[in-house]
């Protein structure tokens, strides 16, 4: 690789330091790097390099998902699992970049719709997770939910989860649902602290169409909820409004120059 774009998070690359530093690198090296200070993504870019944390690196895979474009992820912020590369990494690993010593890992992404009296009102895509969530104060939310068309169970209570695997080390995990390789093709089903001693998460397969709609448990009062995609686009839902989710056809491509497994990842991160 040898043409390059940087994306960073203003608030933890102050003054953008690390962004020059490392675009100066790579131009020494006969590289292209450009910014979005030089102008918009160039049509023959090889790869964003995405300076912040998960939370950057989601918002520019979102953002420049069209282009197909691989991600190197650099970690700026505190936990960092998607990124590649922490600060005293950056150097050797843009090395390799350049003498094209990496890997690909292919991310698979949700694509959600939501629908209000029958109507599409709303779809956007998710590579963490898509959320429903209680906007009501101090009530539970009822969900159902519907797999291929078939339901496959109520819950009551805070709201519930559909993860992918690169998800899973997210609220996934925090809700007590199960972590699994990110590359896997399927998704995590987790409810939101249910009101249940028996609720559960449940792995569907990648093929697989999930929806839920909001139930109606007060007759005087219609469920409030919300719909969040990658905590960034948020929808307001109200009883019988529903969201149909599925696996989508766009996939983020992770730069991986770091020798370390996702099971080393997951012992020194979480």
């Amino acid at each position: 690789m040898d043409k390059f774009y940087i994306i960073a998070n203003k608030e933890k690359d102050k003054n953008y330091e690390s962004t020059r530093r490392i675009q100066n690198y790579l131009r020494e090296r006969g590289c292209v790097c450009e910014t979005p200070k030089d102008g918009p993504l160039p049509p023959q870019t090889q790869c964003l390099i995405v300076l912040g944390g998960d939370g950057t690196l989601l918002h520019a895979a979102l953002d420049y998902v069209a282009y197909d474009i691989p991600i190197l992820g650099i970690n700026l912020g505190t936990l960092g699992f998607l990124t590649d590369l922490e600060k005293d990494e950056v150097y050797p690993g843009l090395d390799q970049l350049i003498s094209d010593d990496y890997r690909i890992e292919q991310r698979m992404m949700l694509r959600g719709a939501v629908y209000k009296q029958g109507k599409k009102v709303e779809e956007s895509l998710a590579l963490n997770d898509i959320i429903v969530t209680r906007s009501g104060f101090s009530r539970l939310v009822e969900t159902r939910m519907f797999i291929n068309d078939v339901v496959m169970d109520n819950y009551a209570g805070d709201g519930v989860i559909v993860s992918t695997p690169t998800g899973s080390t997210g609220y996934n995990l925090s809700a007590g649902g199960p972590v699994v390789l990110p590359e896997s093709e399927l998704m995590v089903i987790t409810p939101i602290c249910p009101h249940s001693l028996s609720a559960r998460s449940i792995v569907v397969s990648a093929q697989d169409r999930v929806q839920i709609e909001i139930g109606h448990r007060q007759k005087t009062q219609p469920e409030e909820a919300l719909v969040t995609f990658d905590g960034q686009t948020v929808v307001k839902l109200q009883s019988g409004d529903y969201i149909r989710i599925r696996r989508a056809g766009e996939r983020v491509h992770l730069v991986k120059v770091n020798s370390r497994t996702f099971y080393e990842i997951l012992r020194m991160k979480i």
